[in-house]
Parts: C-alpha cells; structure tokens; sequence
C-alpha cells in the first residue's frame, strides 16, 4: 500500500491528458470514458449532471475534448444535458491542427429509437464540417431515419439493437482514431462490457446525495473489467483520476 501525497503545482491540468499515448488501442479505436460522480456513486442530481460537477471539473471537462476525434454520448445525455456542437478555442484548434487532427471534433450520438430534437443545437448548429454523427440500428422507425439523414450523418451499427464494436468500428472507418464517450452510464456500461473502454477518466466531486444512478450501468450477464490506475490529481476538493484497461481486463 501507498500513501499518496499533495505534489507539485499542475501548471496545465491538460497537459498530462495531452501527453497520453492512444496510438495502440486494443482494438478499432482508443476509447476514453469522462464521467463524474458523487462520493456515494452518484452519477446525477435531479437527473443532470452538471449540478454534479464542480468548477474545476467544468473547466477540465470542456477542455477534454481538445484530445479527441470525436465524442461519443447517449441519446438520454443529449436530452437531459441539452447538447450543442464542440466549441473549442482558438489555441485547442490550432494544437489540433499540429497533431494532425481536424479542428473541431463532431458529435456522434447513440438512439437506437430516434426519438430526439432534430431542431435542437446538437443539429440544426453542427458546423458543416463536423457534421454531427447519428448512431442508431436498422430496425430503427424508417420515417424517423429519413428525417435523422436530413440533419445528420446516420450510422447504422446493428439490427435491432446499436453494437459497441460495429459503431466504433464504423467511426474507426471514418479516421476517428480516439474517441471521447461523455456518458451515459448505460452507455458506457455497454462500452464496458464489449471490452472497448481503454481509458476512463473520473472526477469525484466532494458530495453525496444525488440520484441513485451510477456511473456505469452494466448489461445483463456481462463480466467484471478490470483497470489501473494511472494518474491522480487534486483541486478544491475534487479529485481526478485517470484509469486505463488491464489487457485482457475481462471476465467472469
């Protein structure tokens, strides 16, 4: 056992996300989960996440998406966080551009039932060239699809239900090499369980109380993952950890 102690100042709290390798991933991309939680697991408060996040998680939560290709979230995130296209600054953009990323990553969301705003920002104020991504199954409503492909670029990624590996895979295809999953907790479990979540990165806001929903929610029938733990960091309270995917970190 280790005794971890307050360190050296962090001068950029990206920089040690920035310096991170996502060149091997164990399979079609590298995946990052960023979630936050409570002290108790809580995943939300009153059924939103911001409320559960502190000041530096916002700011570091924002920034976060400088790293990726694109970045992945649920249909219910879209709807209770209201979503709107990437903004970056200036400077991330730049820096995107000498790693020899687009400047500005889309949006790709996951609904296997379609039932979202297609007026709402996520869509109607994607920029033309990062056109928000949809992710959804062939089974899907064909009425729903025709107005999804109006606004979106539609994926689809299994029968009747959206597959992890076949969506990933799809947004592989499409040069999207690292890709940053916000949430949701079903989600991610999803992610977890088709063994496709390399990264994760949680912030644990010095709270408790909030909803009974965790931070990941497991599929029926999926094994234990097992990760390591990589980093920390600390501020306000707030403390940050960042995990990475044993090989082979799936069970029974």
């Amino acid at each position: 056992m280790e005794l971890l102690t307050r360190g050296a100042q962090v001068p950029d709290p990206l920089q040690p996300y920035l310096d991170v390798d996502r060149t091997h991933p164990r399979h079609e991309c590298w995946v990052t989960g960023h979630m936050v939680a409570g002290l108790d697991g809580t995943a939300a408060i009153h059924g939103r996440v911001g409320a559960l996040s502190t000041a530096p998680d916002q700011s570091l939560f924002r920034r976060m998406r400088q790293i990726a290709d694109v970045v992945l979230i649920g249909a219910e995130t879209v709807r209770r966080e209201g979503y709107a296209p990437i903004r970056l600054s200036d400077e991330a953009r730049e820096q995107r551009r000498l790693r020899g990323q687009s400047p500005t990553p889309p949006v790709a969301v996951v609904s296997r039932s379609l039932d979202l705003d297609f007026t709402s920002s996520v869509f109607a104020r994607a920029a033309k060239d990062a056109r928000t991504l949809l992710i959804t199954c062939a089974s899907a409503d064909p009425r729903r699809l025709d107005a999804a492909r109006e606004v979106a670029t539609v994926i689809i990624a299994g029968q009747e239900r959206v597959d992890p590996a076949t969506a990933l895979r799809a947004l592989a295809e499409r040069g999207h090499r690292v890709v940053l999953c916000e949430g949701g907790p079903r989600w991610l479990g999803e992610l977890v369980a088709a063994d496709r979540l390399d990264e994760l990165c949680l912030s644990l806001s010095p709270l408790m109380g909030g909803d009974p929903l965790p931070v990941s929610v497991t599929p029926p029938g999926a094994g234990l993952s097992y990760f390591t733990l990589k980093s920390t960091m600390v501020e306000d309270g707030t403390l940050f950890l960042r995990y990475e995917s044993q090989e082979g970190g799936t069970g029974e």
